[in-house]
This record gives C-alpha cells, structure tokens and sequence, in this order.
C-alpha cells in the first residue's frame, strides 16, 4: 500500500515548524542523541510501526551503534548492554506507550525517581518531550502509513 497521503507538507506546511521545533527542543544536548534514538526506536516497537523502527535503526546504525545493542533493545530489560541511564529511559518509554495491566499510574513516583537519579530538570524535561515526539510521530506515521524505510512509495 502506498503512503495515503503523500503531500502532508504541501497540505499542513506547519507540520515543518513543528518538525523543527520538536528537534530544537529535544536536541538540545542535555540527553546523548543515542540515548534519543534507542526512545525513539522502543517506542516504534511498542507501538508496532515498522516505519519508525526501521528509520530509527538506521539512525543507530548510522551514528555506530552496535547490532548488539539495536537487537536488544526490544528486550532491553534483561539485556545487560545499556547503562543505567538508558535503562531508566527506556523503562520510562515503556511505561508512557504500554498501559498498566493492573489499572496503576504509568509512571509511578518510583520510575521517575530512577529516571531523576541519572538525569537533572532540563534533561527529565528534554526526555519528557522526546517522547512526546515519539507519540506525535508514531501517531502521524499510523494513519498516513509511509513505506518502510528503503522502500519505494
């Protein structure tokens, strides 16, 4: 199938500003951009777009990131390649993008005290935004349904 709507930039020429103002806020050099795009990539598996999570795996890739550690990012929680820090972001993507199965806050005060441990305001903020941005992408990607990365439209 090809993307549905293939101008959204000739239509919602907005969405650039946005597209920019998101990669200012959240590029602003408080949280490693690896870190941002392991988010970014778990947030693709669990939302099941395989548009994000090949664009994002490229983007690792690209930036040197090991097999071992784009693999793992799917189980990341037994994996032992990721350092506390990523560890605490990715534990926070997954609470924002999986409800809890037991009806309990998503992000408990318990996970962002962990997140707090490894990363200061403008960073917990910064972390904040890049998954809003996952979200806001995600979502965009979900309903226009651009091919997968590498592939033809």
């Amino acid at each position: 199938m090809a993307i549905r709507i293939p101008e959204i930039n000739t239509l919602v020429p907005e969405i650039q500003e946005v597209a920019r103002a998101l990669l200012k806020a959240t590029g602003n050099g408080s949280v490693p951009s690896g870190t941002i795009s392991l988010v970014y990539l778990r947030a693709g598996q669990l939302v099941g777009n395989t548009y994000q999570v090949l664009r994002h795996t490229s983007d690792l890739r690209r930036a040197g990131e090991s097999e071992e550690r784009i693999a793992c990012v799917a189980s990341w929680g037994d994996a032992t390649c990721f350092t506390d820090a990523e560890r605490a972001a990715l534990a926070l993507t997954d609470a924002v993008f999986q409800p809890n199965p037991r009806g309990e806050e998503r992000v408990p005060d318990d996970l962002f005290a962990e997140v707090a441990e490894h990363y200061d305001e403008k960073a917990q903020a910064t972390l904040a935004a890049v998954i809003a941005s996952a979200g806001f992408w995600m979502n965009v990607a979900l309903v226009l349904k651009p091919p997968p990365a590498g592939q033809a439209a």
